[in-house]
């Protein structure tokens, strides 16, 4: 059974920071928030974890084995080299939806994202040592059939874009509500999932669904592991078995 770490990274009064004392330019807000989320990927990833830039002043991350100081040291470095500050929610659950779910609340029950006054709020629950095991994170790795001859090389770089956007947008949908699970753009043609506890069958038939809807074959390869590191990395290994022998689904256990 799962037992995922979920962490929600949430940039404090980030709206009202970025129209104070006039609207900052785009490009500046653009770069500091693709640097802001590129130190976080590096920190929860030297700690084995991965995050995923979703809003970019929203940010979830998978945080198995980090604990509550290694969630300060973060906030700590952050507040002391960004104009802005970071309010964090851990929680854990066997569904990842669920673990979201609750590290929002909580983050959430501390202030509003725009409230001036909540100001790197740390809350939640990780999971200690003794109770971790190597089946606690499953992570399927997607990634579009022979993305390159269908599209990279066919269409312009908009249209092979948008194609590849409609793939992840209802893998995304279709894993949230029918599989409890959380999906990642992660560039090219790859999405990212984090599951609960699924087996081949519940893969199978999300590929044939958004095979239907909106005409992108994907596969996939999926790893268990006790950090996201672990498993994505089996997954990796397991999508490269897909990728040689043309199948859609493969456990790397």
């Amino acid at each position: 059974m799962t037992n995922t770490q979920v962490t929600l990274v949430q940039i404090d009064n980030y709206g009202p920071w970025t129209v104070t004392p006039e609207p900052r330019r785009e490009a500046d807000l653009q770069t500091m928030q693709s640097r802001l989320y590129a130190d976080i990927s590096q920190f929860v990833g030297n700690r084995d974890g991965y995050t995923f830039f979703t809003r970019f002043d929203n940010m979830i991350a998978v945080t198995n084995g980090l604990t509550m100081a290694d969630h300060e040291l973060l906030q700590e470095s952050v507040g002391n080299r960004y104009p802005v500050t970071l309010s964090l929610g851990v929680a854990t659950g066997t569904s990842p939806v669920q673990a979201l779910s609750d590290a929002t609340t909580v983050v959430q029950d501390a202030g509003s994202a725009q409230d001036e006054d909540r100001r790197e709020c740390l809350e939640g629950r990780t999971i200690d040592d003794p109770h971790r095991t190597d089946d606690d994170v499953q992570i399927a790795h997607f990634d579009v059939v022979d993305a390159t001859g269908q599209y990279t090389d066919e269409l312009n770089a908009f249209d092979s874009f948008i194609q590849i956007e409609q793939g992840y947008a209802e893998l995304m949908r279709h894993m949230r509500h029918a599989h409890d699970s959380l999906s990642f753009f992660v560039g090219g043609d790859n999405v990212i999932v984090v599951c609960p506890d699924l087996e081949a069958d519940d893969y199978e038939e999300a590929i044939g669904h958004v095979e239907t809807a909106v005409d992108v074959e994907l596969q996939v390869g999926v790893g268990r592991g006790s950090s996201a590191h672990d498993a994505g990395f089996a997954a990796k290994h397991a999508l490269e078995v897909c990728r040689a022998d043309g199948t859609r689904v493969e456990l790397a256990w």
